[in-house]
């Protein structure tokens, strides 16, 4: 018995092949996948058809989803030509700023769209998914979008579709801040004399040590901070630096806004 029901995948980039990733370890029925890339056909198998365009899709092939992974740019082309599952399957979008209205623009008002924004850890199914349902969502819909997305990681309903962008800017384009700060890590180690490997695996293992240690605690990340901080020691004079009112606080809230403001104009 399978666990994830029919789905049409259209787009099998880097998320959506994540997700296909994860629901084939659920278990999934046959399905199908739209995406025209030469390199998605590897990912064919017994319980998944490739084909190249919405022309392939059998006409009597009913999922149960229709997950929309495509480039949000390429929304208005590649929507269209699934709005005949409107009616029937629930829409489940995972693309970046593209709104729960202007996706049933392409559709038709009758598909039943559920918006919802992963972020790039769902490669090693440790996904954040904050989803927000549209208009005649069913609650056997929701909770199928809600086992599609926890085969990738944790799964957060929000019930403002607005929030989206914020979360766009933390948890979206998150996993960015910390490859960022692994590399800053490594790179100022470097200058200090440590042999450029070196630097690499203690930047790397640091980064994520540090994160399996804050998903297993119960405390929050600021005692964990104070946890690690001595009076007077090293780590005390690095966050003098890092907490500094002009340096870490303001670039982060710079750096959320800018990101949130820019979710908000992609969506028009």
């Amino acid at each position: 018995m399978t666990a994830i029901p029919p789905i049409l995948l259209v787009g099998c980039g880097r998320m959506g092949g994540a997700m296909l990733a994860g629901w084939r370890e659920r278990g999934l029925a046959p399905s199908i996948a739209v995406d025209p890339a030469p390199e998605a056909a590897r990912m064919a198998g017994p319980d998944l058809t490739v084909v190249g365009g919405a022309a392939g899709v059998p006409a009597d092939f009913l999922p149960a989803a229709v997950v929309l992974a495509v480039k949000p740019q390429s929304a208005a082309e590649a929507l269209p030509p699934h709005a005949r599952h409107a009616g029937g399957a629930v829409f489940l979008s995972i693309m970046a700023g593209r709104t729960i209205g202007g996706i049933r623009g392409l559709l038709g008002e009758s598909a039943a769209v559920v918006r919802a924004m992963p972020n790039t850890p769902a490669a090693v199914r440790q996904s954040v998914t904050v989803a927000c349902p549209g208009p005649g969502v069913s609650a056997p819909q929701r909770a199928l979008c809600e086992s599609l997305l926890q085969a990738i990681g944790v799964v957060a309903w929000a019930g403002d579709e607005a929030l989206l962008d914020p979360v766009t800017a933390v948890s979206g384009s998150g996993p960015a801040y910390v490859f960022l700060l692994a590399e800053m890590m490594e790179q100022a180690a470097v200058e200090q004399g440590i042999p450029p490997d070196l630097a690499q695996l203690l930047a790397r293992q640091t980064v994520a040590g540090s994160g399996a240690l804050l998903a297993a605690s119960t405390e929050d990340a600021a005692a964990l901070r104070r946890a690690v901080t001595s009076p007077g020691g090293t780590t005390a004079e690095a966050l003098k630096v890092l907490m500094a009112p002009d340096a870490w606080p303001a670039a982060m809230r710079r750096a959320i806004a800018e990101a949130t403001r820019r979710s908000r104009e992609l969506a028009g």
